[in-house]
């Protein structure tokens, strides 16, 4: 399963954040991913990746208060000393586990906030972070996020991403494609993923509608995941749905598509 991994935030719930780490490499996957690794301490999660042998690939920047439904600040100008320190506080998580890649939630637009305020704010947050991960060599991604699920999500399309891209213009900036997401805002799945492949730097899926695993919805992910690589994609797939049934049973579907090697790992 080197071409997949194993988003945490989702997958593997039935135990604590810091045990899935050991219940996905038992399931198979030696690599993970994970919204925010921010409210359990360094040494634990160090600790954790290191005794299940797994790579972490991607994470969150910080991204305000969550469970208050905050979804990202980058585009609020009251936010950008937190957003700065968040990006050094992401940093000291990744380079601890190694991690070569963080993700940038851009958040909601605020009432009080025209959409070209924000959209610069959003440009010099994403310049700053962009530039501060370049040290690292580590990259930065943007996702456009649908907002039917995340009302009032300011980067809710591809075309915002590939703009925010062009005009931020950093060599290590790319997008996070997250077929479940641009799926529900436009469709068009293929074609939009061959007009931008050159700029995706991860992809992540689950079925719509009800974000639960491949084959429980409309999108036809034997498709999708063979036409990616034909494209010439090589980086990771992160698993990021919602298990229908228990975690083990949700990957019916993978190991069956992998025992019919028709992706080839």
């Amino acid at each position: 399963m080197d071409r997949f991994s194993a988003n945490l935030t989702m997958l593997f719930t039935e135990v604590p954040f810091l045990e899935r780490f050991a219940r996905a490499r038992k399931a198979g996957f030696r690599q993970v991913e994970f919204q925010f690794p921010y409210d359990f301490d360094l040494d634990d999660v160090q600790s954790a990746v290191r005794e299940s042998d797994q790579q972490v690939v991607l994470f969150n920047l910080p991204a305000g208060h969550w469970n208050e439904g905050e979804r990202g600040i980058a585009v609020l100008p009251d936010r950008q000393t937190e957003f700065k320190e968040g990006v050094e506080r992401a940093l000291e998580y990744a380079l601890a586990m190694d991690c070569r890649k963080l993700n940038c939630l851009a958040g909601k637009l605020p009432a009080n906030v025209s959409e070209r305020e924000a959209w610069q704010v959003l440009k010099e947050n994403v310049a700053y972070a962009a530039g501060e991960l370049n040290k690292h060599g580590i990259r930065l991604l943007v996702e456009p996020c649908n907002s039917f699920d995340i009302p009032g999500f300011f980067l809710d399309s591809v075309k915002a991403a590939r703009r925010l891209l062009n005009e931020v213009g950093r060599e290590n900036l790319g997008i996070q494609f997250d077929f479940y997401h641009v799926q529900r805002m436009q469709g068009e799945l293929m074609a939009t993923f061959a007009d931008l492949k050159d700029e995706v730097g991860h992809i992540q899926i689950a079925d719509t509608p009800g974000r639960h695993q491949p084959g429980t919805g409309e999108i036809n992910y034997r498709f999708v995941l063979d036409t990616v690589q034909k494209m010439g994609y090589q980086g990771v797939v992160g698993l990021e749905y919602i298990p229908l049934g228990t975690s083990e049973d949700s990957l019916q579907w993978l190991t069956d598509y992998l025992r019919e090697g028709t992706l080839h790992e």
